[in-house]
């Protein structure tokens, strides 16, 4: 497929109701308001197209980014390219999704964690934090987890939302994953109580880290 055709593909599954959605949660308005299960659709039938990917972040549209996601190949992108591509992206759903996507399984992803994770960019720093969460829970060797605590402690509450977020992140893994330091994950959580009042459907677990913390610790056992 070429760009042409994928946006006008994406174009006739716009849905307004999707759109103001993605308005309401930050998106701007080079958007289609498609839903996530389309366009995980024709991910599915283009596989991965790497020069596709590319072009198709280059529009700027949220349903293409998205889309780029699914098609890129991760270990062909520079640690220079993937910065450029975070820095031109605002809307923190299309951020996690290249987290999730391709910045997660990128072979430099410990460079970026430290290259990141102070950045005077908010969705580099968003991603700093992401990553340390993951390292966190799955491979935390040579992480100084009193020093990450004191940042967290100190920085977290005037930090911008979508920063706060995967610091947040951090600070339950630290507690669910780390037992040593799970009193003071609770305290510092309970004392900043950001998220304490956030609103979670019903049979959700809310992001407030004590409430997080003491729950996924219940459910190891």
């Amino acid at each position: 497929m070429t760009v042409n055709e994928v946006l006008t593909k994406l174009e006739s599954l716009g849905n307004e109701k999707v759109r103001q959605h993605n308005i309401k949660f930050g998106a701007g308005d080079n958007q289609f308001g498609v839903k996530m299960g389309d366009i995980r659709a024709i991910s599915q039938k283009i596989k991965t197209d790497h020069e596709l990917a590319l072009a198709l972040w280059e529009t700027g549209n949220i349903e293409a980014r998205f889309l780029a996601t699914l098609i890129i190949v991760p270990k062909r992108l520079s640690t220079t390219e993937l910065e450029k591509m975070v820095r031109s992206e605002r809307f923190s759903q299309v951020i996690d999704w290249l987290y999730s996507y391709v910045i997660k399984e990128h072979a430099d992803k410990e460079q970026l964690r430290q290259q990141w994770l102070y950045s005077d960019d908010v969705m580099c720093a968003r991603l700093g934090w992401s990553l340390t969460s993951g390292k966190v829970a799955r491979s935390p060797e040579g992480l100084d987890i009193p020093a990450l605590l004191d940042c967290i402690e100190s920085e977290m509450p005037t930090a911008p939302p979508e920063v706060q977020w995967t610091m947040n992140s951090t600070l339950a893994q630290i507690g669910i994953t780390k037992p040593e330091y799970r009193q003071r994950a609770l305290d510092i959580g309970e004392r900043l109580g950001i998220y304490r009042d956030y609103p979670v459907s019903k049979g959700c677990t809310s992001p407030f880290a004590p409430i997080w913390i003491n729950e996924m610790v219940r459910r190891q056992g």
